[in-house]
């Protein structure tokens, strides 16, 4: 997509949003920024990922990648919230289950000091279930693809 068309959806959506629309804290929020939110359609959320992160102390010390299995849930956090801002349950504590995941495949490995760009968009929607294909990428090459199948419901008793 070019710097126009990202331009013409961006959105003013940070940390404090983010926060507010997914149940997730640290460590396992995964989407720092949202930098495009096309409702019904499509996400661009960003993940910095550091050095610090928990998860970098095991995977793998001395040569530190992040977990392809993070990077899917990076995607799946990104998917909620387009999903919890589409249908405008933000702050209502509705929460976004995995339902299914396929075909999940992983180019290259992410390090220390990436940007991970999240580019996620709906493939299939019905009135409780949501089909999504997801992308994530660093300086335009792509790391890891992925669909999947996720519910929005209340929390449990």
């Amino acid at each position: 997509m070019s710097d126009a068309a990202e331009t013409a959806h961006a959105v003013d959506y940070d940390i404090r949003k983010v926060l507010n629309a997914l149940p997730h804290r640290y460590p396992l929020l995964l989407v720092d920024r949202v930098k495009v939110l096309e409702l019904g359609e499509r996400i661009h959320a960003v993940k910095g990922v550091t050095f610090n992160e928990q998860f970098f102390q095991g995977h793998f010390p001395g040569a530190p990648i992040m977990p392809g299995v993070l990077q899917i849930e990076a995607m799946a956090q990104a998917a909620a919230i387009l999903g919890i801002e589409t249908l405008e349950v933000a702050g209502t504590g509705k929460l976004v289950y995995f339902l299914g995941i396929e075909s999940a495949k992983f180019r290259a490995p992410v390090t220390p000091g990436c940007l991970l760009d999240l580019e996620v968009h709906f493939t299939q929607k019905s009135s409780r279930t949501y089909k999504f294909h997801g992308r994530a990428s660093v300086e335009g090459k792509t790391t890891c693809e992925v669909d999947f199948l996720a519910m929005i419901t209340d929390p449990p008793a």
